[in-house]
């Protein structure tokens, strides 16, 4: 028989037991909990908290993103804000130009930053500026009462032409592609800082060119300037072509000419304007004599 104490054994429990064992439990609602979330002590929100917050929060939550006025400091600091191993691709890629391979599209990826495009035209200037000074020293050099004196007034000129071309032709550039797009629209479409920045990184070629002219050479200079222009406007038309190519043909022709043409005339200006030609320096052996008669007298 049993034992009636036994741990195990099933026991039946009455209705009104289990009404006034639930009346003495706590109940807890999950819904409360959410919407009124409680806090441990010293942990509890205050009421003031930033407004920014608050609207970076909601503009998320919208989806949209506040725009910037253009005259504003904050704009332009968006452009800087670039990674060194990208400005190091895509001065390789401007250097380095292969067919098919847009540069806007490949390297800029709708990301375009003024940080490379400012320090080649800065570096440019300033290569240019010195190299023209010790082109002009070494080609003088051994005349009889040449003195040296440095031409300060170059590095002015130098970024008056580098900075214009950069900043002048690319928003020319980009005004005639946003009128033909009006008119045609299946044209590619680029934004001013992206045309901006090709022009900045096409510019990076002619670093290494600039430093070579410094040699009294003028086949070696010739052939730098060619090299150089071959490179810095294969980027340019590989880039712009897709931006003209469903247009008018005269329209296609005058600006590939123009994008080209511009090029040339900044390389071989600033070879003309920086770098005198080598001129033999004098010697004894060169200078004719002439014979004094004196007349016969008696």
């Amino acid at each position: 028989m049993a034992s009636t104490n036994d741990p195990f054994q099933f026991q039946e429990f009455e209705e009104s037991n289990l009404l006034a064992a639930a009346s003495e439990s706590t109940t807890i609602s999950i819904e409360d909990d959410i919407m009124n979330p409680k806090f441990p002590s010293g942990f509890a929100p205050s009421g003031d908290e930033d407004p920014t917050a608050e609207d970076d929060k909601a503009e998320l939550l919208s989806g949209e993103k506040k725009s910037i006025p253009f005259w504003t400091f904050q704009y332009y600091q968006q452009f800087f804000d670039v990674d060194t191993h990208h400005v190091t691709e895509r001065i390789v890629g401007s250097v380095l130009p292969w067919p098919g391979k847009n540069f806007i599209h490949v390297y800029l990826r709708r990301n375009p930053d003024l940080y490379g495009p400012f320090w080649i035209c800065t570096t440019l200037v300033f290569a240019m500026a010195i190299s023209g000074n010790i082109s002009t020293f070494l080609v003088n050099l051994g005349k009889p009462n040449y003195k040296y004196t440095p031409e300060f007034g170059k590095v002015t000129i130098a970024a008056t032409a580098i900075f214009s071309y950069a900043w002048l032709v690319p928003l020319a550039v980009w005004g005639f592609l946003l009128w033909r797009s009006n008119k045609i629209m299946n044209l590619v479409s680029y934004s001013f800082m992206e045309i901006v920045c090709v022009y900045g990184y096409s510019l990076s070629v002619y670093i290494p060119a600039v430093v070579l002219w410094i040699f009294p050479y003028e086949w070696l200079r010739w052939l730098s300037i060619g090299v150089a222009l071959c490179l810095s406007g294969s980027v340019l038309i590989i880039t712009f072509w897709p931006a003209v190519r469903d247009d008018k043909p005269r329209v296609i022709a005058a600006v590939m000419s123009a994008i080209v043409v511009l090029n040339v005339l900044l390389a071989v200006g600033c070879k003309a304007y920086f770098f005198s030609k080598a001129e033999p320096v004098p010697t004894p052996a060169n200078l004719s004599t002439t014979a004094v008669v004196l007349p016969h007298t008696t």
